[in-house]
């Protein structure tokens, strides 16, 4: 399948209820902020790792849509492999790495897609992916919370000897009440065509909208309470180059708080406007979730 030749930019918001949607391992697992603003933060990386996720359930063992970072992987094993590979092992040494790299991005979907590092083994290169994400920005300051929880069990009988028999076990658990996350996207086709793309599809694409619009229904966990997408809005350019300026784009997407003075408890506590207007020639807004 040929790889994309349009320029997309989108953003994406979705949001959490009583739950932690990004868990800071420096800081206890306490939800991630800004600490001179008080926002919320999402990592990139924590909503790849939902979407792998998503693809691994929707795909399968498919050929081609296989996932490199994935739970237990061991990633020199899998770049070995792709030295095995007759097509590979026939090469000039000067050209081994590249075939091995085109292997890799034929093979895995999120080398294809997010790019990857694969030179901690035998070199399979570098590739920068054609998707990548921002961090994703709480639209107001979020108030991290710590609660108590009590397990009705200790795990070894030297704890159970001490408490004569008590068997409780006290830990804590981190949540935020709500918060509605933004985060912006871009799709660049330069890094998906030609001889040192990725091959990155319009049906890889269309794979990376369903799981945007899907993988918090395929996540669910006590942790991070009640997640859900709630809008992806994305700027299709004519041009693979692009017709205007990602900024400029995403300044017609504007999220507000309709009563600032009680604190948000739910999405319709919010407004979004969509400016349509003149839009720059050349650039076509869709909406994937409304």
């Amino acid at each position: 399948m040929s790889a994309i030749r349009n320029r997309y930019d989108f953003v994406y918001l979705f949001d959490v209820h009583d739950g932690n949607p990004n868990g800071d391992p420096d800081a206890g697992n306490l939800p991630r902020t800004d600490p001179e603003t008080g926002h919320g933060i999402v990592t990139d990386v924590c909503l790849k790792r939902k979407l792998r996720n998503f693809v691994q359930i929707v795909k399968g063992a498919e050929p081609g849509f296989d996932i490199f970072i994935k739970e237990k992987g061991i990633l020199n094993n899998l770049i070995d492999e792709a030295h095995d590979q007759e097509n590979v092992k026939t090469k000039e040494k000067s050209e081994k790495t590249e075939a091995a790299k085109q292997y890799m991005c034929d093979r895995f979907f999120d080398v294809r897609t997010f790019g990857a590092v694969m030179m901690t083994g035998k070199n399979a290169g570098q590739v920068r992916g054609p998707v990548q994400l921002t961090f994703s920005r709480s639209i107001d300051p979020i108030v991290p919370l710590e609660h108590s929880i009590t397990r009705m069990a200790v795990a070894t009988p030297e704890e159970a000897a001490k408490q004569e028999g008590g068997n409780r076990t006290m830990g804590r658990k981190a949540t935020i009440p709500y918060g509605l996350y933004r985060a912006h996207g871009f799709v660049s086709p330069s890094l998906a065509d030609g001889e040192r793309g990725t091959g990155f599809s319009e049906a890889d694409l269309d794979l990376v909208w369903q799981g945007l619009a899907e993988m918090f229904e395929h996540d669910r966990s006590a942790a991070r309470g009640l997640m859900s997408a709630r809008a992806l809005y994305i700027f299709k350019h004519e041009s693979g180059l692009g017709n205007a300026p990602a900024h400029k784009l995403f300044e017609r997407i504007t999220v507000k708080r309709n009563d600032q003075a009680a604190p948000a408890r739910a999405f319709s506590d919010y407004s979004v406007s969509v400016d349509r207007e003149g839009l720059p020639d050349g650039v076509e807004l869709t909406e994937r979730l409304s």
